[in-house]
């Protein structure tokens, strides 16, 4: 298991490498991580019994804001390091640390795709999956 502070490094570093493109235009966003999600947040997702999130995107996305958007609290983007972890655990070949990295910034890239409006179905189609 990683430090909170070298999963916080892998998360800086994903969010660094995403193209100038989205570092510019993601707005009032801002990105957190914990251990885990509460069972109260697993309930209010709908996430089935003896499944979990990698992260969670929380907020109005970009394509829903309206010229009167404003003086509201920031969107969040959160990543789970414990279900992370696990996921980058489960996984075989190559080293634990890269397949941790790698499930950061898939997760990471999934999130920031929400903000920017992009659901889950159309994320499907587009591969990202």
């Amino acid at each position: 298991m990683l430090s909170a502070k070298q999963f916080e490094e892998l998360v800086g570093d994903a969010l660094d490498e995403l193209p100038p493109f989205f570092q510019a235009r993601m707005n009032n966003v801002v990105v957190l991580v914990d251990v885990w999600p509460s069972r109260r947040m697993l309930r209010e997702m709908g996430v089935p019994p003896g499944e979990t999130l990698l992260g969670l995107y929380s907020g109005i996305p970009l394509t829903e804001r309206t010229h009167d958007y404003g003086l509201v609290p920031p969107d969040t983007i959160t990543l789970y390091q414990g279900p992370i972890e696990n996921a980058a655990a489960a996984q075989e070949g190559g080293d634990y640390h890269d397949r941790v990295r790698e499930e950061v910034r898939h997760t990471v890239i999934h999130e920031i795709a929400h903000h920017f409006g992009i659901d889950d179905d159309r994320l499907v189609e587009l591969g990202a999956y």
